[in-house]
Parts: structure tokens; C-alpha cells; sequence
């Protein structure tokens, strides 16, 4: 195996600490938001938000993700009509007592709003053995921790976004025009928060509640 030379970030030890409490107030303030303005998302932001994503580490370095980035209003209110179906029968029928219950406080229904106002929506697939497609390993680890990277960026930059999951999501891909080895996992819209946006009042767990120290 070819190997190059490891290149990392030349922090001081001494400011260790402040980079990781600077990076952490940034983070607390990211929230999942409903309320999308139609202000245009400004050009480059998401591509290299996506960049970003695709650095996550994957198993076997397959990097087994795609990134389908929806802005046309017409594609957008199939999949707003598409995943509002989905979300009926589950409200209506699929979902248990329990999982309804500790979904009130947040104030979610089958309405997604969001699908078509949002100037965005990142759908991100799963990519599976195909014709021209090796393998994967681990990949729902792979492309969480891709995910993950991506809400990081598109936050630094100022953007709100919401992590979307219906269930089932087939529909994505005849929706984005997908192959039918790529299987939707997230769908994200993403803009700015439309002005006076609200969000639930929660609470992060406490790190004694969170880290394990042995």
C-alpha cells in the first residue's frame, strides 16, 4: 500500500482546550429548525459543506455516500407530497403509543413544510454493491459520521438545517433520479431560518450524564 506523510493540524498544547471550548460554543447553538426563510442559499456554501462531509473516515475507505442536492421548486413539492404520504400512514398507523408520545414535546406531525420552502434539501444516500459500485463496509457508521460533518459545516456558515428521516424512503429515488443500489438515509433541508423562528425548549444531558471516564 502506497502511503504518504501525515500532515496534521499544528495546535500549541496550550491551546488545545480553548480550540475544542470555541469549536463546542459554536456547536451548542446549532439547532434543528422548521421554520425555513426563502433566502437563497449563498453559491458554494453547500458544495463545500459536502466536501467537507466527504472526508469522514468509511470502512475500507469505500466512502460509501452521494450526496443529491434538490433546489428545483418542482422536484421539491414531489418530495414534500411524496414524504408527506409516508408520514400519514406513520402518524396514523405505524408508529407505537411510546414513540408518538416522546415525539409531542417536539411538536412534529406528517406536515413537512419544510421540503419545499427550505431553498435546499440534501438528500444523502447509502451506496450498496452494484454494477459499478464496489462493496461497502460499515456504511451506515460511514455515512453518519459523513452526515455529521456535513451539519458541523453548513452551521459554521450560518445555515439551519433539519434532519428529516422517513420511513420507507424508496421513493427518493425515483424523486432524485437514483439507481436502485443507492438507499436514502437522511433528508436534509437546509437555508436560512425564516425571521422570529422558534424552536423547542430542550436540554443537552449533563456530562456526568454522557462520559464515562475508567
Amino acid at each position: 500500500m502506497t502511503t504518504i506523510p501525515y500532515e496534521p493540524l499544528r495546535i500549541p498544547a496550550g491551546e488545545a482546550e480553548r480550540h475544542c471550548r470555541d469549536f463546542h460554543a459554536a456547536m451548542s447553538r446549532r439547532r434543528t429548525v422548521r421554520d425555513f426563510s426563502s433566502r437563497p442559499v449563498p453559491d458554494g456554501v453547500i458544495e463545500w459543506a459536502v466536501r467537507t462531509a466527504a472526508t469522514a473516515p468509511s470502512g475500507a475507505n469505500v466512502q460509501p455516500w452521494r450526496f443529491v442536492v434538490v433546489t428545483d421548486p418542482a422536484r421539491k413539492r414531489r418530495l414534500r407530497e411524496a414524504a408527506e404520504e409516508e408520514e400519514r400512514e406513520f402518524y396514523g398507523r405505524r408508529a407505537s403509543e411510546e414513540w408518538l408520545d416522546a415525539l409531542a414535546p417536539l411538536g412534529t406531525d406528517w406536515h413537512k413544510p419544510f421540503l419545499e420552502t427550505a431553498p435546499a434539501v440534501i438528500v444523502v444516500f447509502e451506496v450498496h454493491k452494484g454494477p459499478q459500485t464496489p462493496r461497502p463496509y460499515y456504511t451506515k457508521e460511514s455515512v453518519g459520521i459523513a452526515v455529521g460533518l456535513l451539519l458541523a459545516s453548513l452551521h459554521q456558515a450560518g445555515l439551519a438545517t433539519l434532519t428529516h428521516t422517513p420511513s420507507p424512503m424508496r421513493f427518493l429515488n425515483e424523486v432524485c433520479e437514483r439507481p436502485a443500489e443507492e438507499r436514502a438515509a437522511y433528508v436534509i433541508p437546509v437555508g436560512y431560518a425564516a425571521e422570529g423562528a422558534r424552536v423547542p425548549d430542550i436540554r443537552r444531558k449533563e456530562m456526568d450524564e454522557v462520559l464515562v471516564r475508567l
